[in-house]
């Protein structure tokens, strides 16, 4: 009787140790992961000229990381859906930053060659650099008013011009960015006409974006099915759980239907991710 007794203490220290250890451990990491990542959106988003505090972007990662499970739970009680729901509570709002980030800079590229040609035509009209940069950023359009107006006050600040170049094109990090900071760095150095060298570099960038409009015209057709191929199994699944519930039952209620489940989700990601690859093309 001892022995048992003795046994059944030991057995629920090592379980109380465990959990003590799981959630200390545990916590600590979610904090540090927490924090980390509020720390990494509030920089980006500083970068998209957005300004907010990190407390509050944890505050919401917080929320969204335990409101998508809970909810999950509380409207399907699977644990499955709740374990998919904590993933995407995790880089749900990664892919969202990216997509706000990548619009911001297919803005910029769009905003580029008007831009350039206004620089070149202030420089003709005999207007200094300075001068030049300081109109487009109080007469342009955001975002790439703002992007030209933190340049000015880098160099307003003794910033040399070819470091605020560089920094220009680290904030803004694309082919079109390095064509003008080169060029401008180039011709500044060499003594070159600027004005003719923007108005060289504002052609070249129209002619590309042309391209990449022709090219995303007819690639966008691709794009679509692959997207409709993605979705339709999907809302097939959907469609007979509502015509023939009893037979779709098993795919929501045993392992080998959830099993199922995820391979066919593998599988449509998969083939998802090669067409978005076909029919993404850069030049």
């Amino acid at each position: 009787m001892n022995v048992l007794v003795v046994l059944v203490l030991g057995v629920f220290l090592l379980v109380a140790l465990i959990t003590w250890a799981t959630l200390h451990f545990g916590s600590q990491w979610f904090t540090q992961t927490q924090q980390s990542q509020a720390s990494h959106v509030t920089s980006a988003l500083e970068t998209m000229f957005i300004f907010t505090n990190a407390n509050r972007v944890l505050m919401i990662s917080v929320i969204l990381f335990i409101l998508l499970p809970v909810t999950a739970w509380v409207l399907t009680g699977n644990w499955i859906l709740v374990g998919v729901c904590v993933v995407a509570a995790f880089f749900v709002p990664r892919k969202i930053l990216r997509f706000l980030a990548q619009r911001r800079l297919r803005k910029i590229e769009e905003q580029l060659p008007d831009t350039i040609a206004m620089l070149a035509g202030a420089l003709r009209a005999g207007a200094s650099l300075a001068v030049a940069l300081d109109s487009i950023a109080t007469d342009g359009q955001p975002p790439i008013s703002q992007e030209i107006e933190l340049m000015l006050r880098e160099l307003r600040l003794g910033v040399d011009f070819g470091v605020a170049l560089q920094n220009f094109h680290r904030r803004v990090p694309t082919q079109d960015v390095a064509m003008v900071t080169a060029g401008m760095a180039l011709s500044r150095e060499i003594g070159a006409n600027l004005a003719e060298t923007l108005d060289s570099i504002a052609k070249t960038i129209r002619a590309k974006l042309q391209m990449e409009g022709k090219i995303r015209s007819l690639t966008a057709q691709g794009k679509l099915q692959g997207y409709v191929m993605a979705g339709l199994p999907f809302l097939m699944i959907l469609v007979l759980r509502f015509i023939e519930p009893e037979a779709m039952e098993p795919m929501f209620t045993t392992w080998y239907g959830w099993a199922t489940v995820a391979v066919i989700s593998i599988m449509i990601i998969i083939g998802h991710r090669w067409i978005m690859k076909i029919t993404n093309i850069d030049i």
